[in-house]
């Protein structure tokens, strides 16, 4: 992967082994604009490619994360066009949340319908005080469809799910921190920084061992515990067989910080 600061929706920087997304439709909330989803999709494949970016974090320019689809472009689309469209948005976020590299949504604004899909497909979430957002699709006739049904009762529990989804309800940063869907609220000048903390402690870690754990936790909690269980045993066998476990046992015998090459 390069560092990529030429004009575009979406802004792809690499800061040693971390890169930073930023959706940059800041005249239009960062709506999801087919050119946008295009982009988003090919920064993606170059972050799978690049086996050195150890975190993705993802914010958004101006005074909003992503406000959703873009309607006016949506308004101008045939039915045809418009189921295009989301198998491509639908792709696009089930390759952000396979990515072995931790992804961050540091969400600075506005996030609603596909803008909320969009950091529920990421591992964490942390928000700007200020910051709303909310799956608001029943309220213009149609349900979320980028992966909101599915992945929001696994992360805050079916019947919170239930009621944000039917109602279409829009929250603050605080409400949805305490039901689980951000980790963390901070004063927005402190996002940024606060993301890069979480950078810092996940760089700490082995590459290879992040990436079995996402995927433990990921397949894992789809079926029953009894098969969840023996996922992550295989999982297990992964890094117990690494060349990063016995740097990070040795690393523990010499009273010194690993070294980690994700092997």
């Amino acid at each position: 992967m390069t560092d990529s600061t030429r004009p575009g929706p979406v802004q792809l920087e690499r800061r040693g082994t971390t890169a930073w997304l930023t959706l940059s439709r800041p005249d239009a909330a960062n709506a999801l604009s087919l050119e946008l989803v295009i982009a988003l999709g090919a920064a993606i494949r170059d972050i799978h490619a690049d086996a050195s970016i150890r975190v993705l974090v993802i914010t958004g320019a101006g005074k909003s994360f992503c406000a959703g689809a873009d309607l006016k472009e949506r308004l101008a689309m045939t039915l045809d066009e418009t189921r295009a469209f989301l198998d491509l948005l639908h792709q696009t976020l089930c390759a952000l949340g396979e990515l072995s590299c931790a992804v961050i949504a540091a969400i600075n604004g506005a996030a609603f319908g596909g803008g909320l899909e969009l950091a529920l497909a990421c591992d964490i979430r942390i928000g700007a005080e200020g910051a709303s957002m909310g799956l608001v699709e029943t309220r213009l006739g149609i349900i979320p469809g980028a992966g909101g049904t599915q992945r929001l009762p696994r992360i805050v529990g079916v019947a919170k799910a239930k009621e944000l989804i039917l109602t279409g309800r829009r929250i603050d940063a605080q409400t949805a921190c305490n039901i689980g869907l951000l980790s963390a609220v901070l004063p927005p000048a402190e996002l940024l920084t606060a993301a890069q903390t979480l950078v810092d402690e996940i760089t700490c870690g082995s590459p290879l061992a992040i990436a079995q754990a996402k995927v433990a936790i990921d397949e894992g909690i789809a079926g029953r515990l009894d098969e969840g269980l023996r996922f992550e045993r295989r999982c297990y066998e992964e890094v117990l067989i690494s060349a990063d476990r016995n740097e990070g046992l040795r690393a523990f015998a010499e009273k010194r910080p690993p070294r980690f090459e994700g092997k």
